[in-house]
């Protein structure tokens, strides 16, 4: 995988994170609550400037009742 690759990848998972988050409604320091880190690191991955780790990845997963996969599979998945 090359680093545009991974760009493309990161944006995708911020993309899919904040569109859960809007949906629910809720703002990135309750979300950052939720899954016990900070909602500048929230800001961060949704703007594909951080790189979440899999434990932040898993625990934003549980809360939504997704799977880890949504965040990276290439096809657009319903969560639901």
């Amino acid at each position: 995988m090359n680093q545009d690759d991974l760009d493309k990848l990161l944006i995708q998972i911020g993309d899919r994170i904040k569109s859960l988050r809007k949906k629910e409604k809720i703002s990135q320091l309750d979300l950052g609550n939720i899954v016990g880190i900070s909602a500048n690191q929230i800001g961060r991955i949704e703007r594909a400037e951080g790189n979440p780790t899999i434990k932040t990845l898993h625990q934003i997963a549980t809360h939504y009742k997704v799977e880890i996969s949504y965040f990276i599979d290439d096809k657009e998945e319903n969560n639901n």
